[in-house]
């Protein structure tokens, strides 16, 4: 298991060990970086440290070999040769990758991206490309459908959520229920969909995915929810009520744009994984939200947010919770001309 103390590795190793495998938990620190460290010594799982830009390092954790290899953390061409280098010492591998190796319409324009609705695994992928995340994994997949000397099955991933990530999105809605914000502001109407995929729900086709092939499944929640009805998620959980402005059009970073917002929806089919392997996802994303919520509240508690999630603080700035330009947005009645709607809390969807 390649990157196991990651968001989605944490998850895969439960789930393995769970399931009676003898799991190597493989990491370049050997614990986690966020959450609890080590893990329980009745899961009996090996840990080992990894530098994969160290030559042979990946072989040597290898060792003889292993009947199932889980790489998390495949980002380019170089990671993938890698894996092809392991030979005969691999039964089968399950490499995780993104949605974003989709290509878009090109018909939809700069900034506004269009995909197929839903997306379906037969949708052409972009140029392979290791100077970017999405190309670089479109380099990964390239690869080792070509050269790779044993089954591999590639995931690909929607927007990944759960406890452990070192830039979890749900702190967008979590921190503004904390400081109880009276008002949010969501553009396009709050109906953007981009595909959430939960690291149980990932963890649980990572294993049904153990079944040796050479095949690609998308990886997404059931029912995936629109920005306003993950909001709304957010909002029962935590007690939380704020009067809801909707932008017709798009928004400003911190005024309506939330990590989800999109102006066209981006939907994976994930028929291909039931079918073929019998998945069943574990929940839907309003049902993964107490535990992700509980780590996050935990993880913050008594503590500068900005501390325990460097990495996020530096993606958003200081943009996301400008709450002063939230309220002079609402006291002018609209962002950069896009009239902003009052919702009733009493009729909303």
């Amino acid at each position: 298991m390649v990157g196991a103390t990651g968001q989605i590795g944490t998850a895969v190793v439960e789930r393995l060990v769970g399931a009676g495998w003898r799991v190597r938990a493989v990491s370049r620190g050997g614990a986690r970086e966020v959450g609890r460290a080590g893990w329980p010594p009745e899961w009996g799982v090996r840990t080992l440290c990894l530098d994969r830009d160290e030559e042979g390092a990946l072989g040597r954790v290898v060792g003889v070999g292993c009947d199932l290899l889980v790489d998390c953390v495949a980002y380019t061409s170089r990671h993938a040769d890698q894996l092809v280098a392991l030979g005969g010492r691999v039964g089968s591998a399950v490499v995780i990758s993104t949605c974003m190796v989709y290509r878009q319409d090109a018909a939809a324009g700069i900034g506004s991206p269009r995909w197929p609705l839903p997306v379906t695994e037969a949708q052409p992928v972009i140029a392979a490309d290791d100077s970017t995340y999405a190309g670089g994994k479109a380099a990964v997949e390239l690869v080792l459908w070509e050269r790779a000397p044993y089954p591999v099955t590639v995931l690909r991933a929607g927007m990944v959520h759960g406890p452990y990530s070192s830039t979890p999105r749900e702190w967008y809605f979590v921190k503004r229920a904390l400081d109880r914000r009276p008002v949010r502001l969501l553009a396009h109407g709050g109906a953007g969909i981009c595909h959430p995929t939960g690291t149980r729900n990932l963890a649980a086709l990572v294993l049904a995915a153990a079944r040796p092939g050479r095949r690609v499944l998308n990886a997404g929640d059931p029912r995936p929810p629109s920005v306003r009805e993950m909001a709304s998620a957010f909002d029962a959980l935590l007690g939380h009520r704020p009067v809801e402005y909707l932008l017709e059009g798009p928004g400003e970073p911190g005024l309506g744009m939330t990590p989800w917002s999109l102006a066209h929806p981006l939907v994976l089919d994930t028929a291909r994984a039931e079918r073929e392997l019998g998945h069943r996802p574990v929940h839907d994303y309003a049902g993964s939200l107490p535990e992700t919520v509980a780590w996050l509240m935990e993880a913050t508690g008594g503590r500068d947010w900005r501390e325990v999630f460097p990495r996020l603080a530096a993606r958003w700035g200081r943009s996301a919770f400008d709450y002063a330009a939230e309220d002079r947005a609402v006291a002018a009645g609209h962002v950069s001309g896009v009239p902003l709607i009052a919702v009733d809390r009493d009729r909303r969807n």
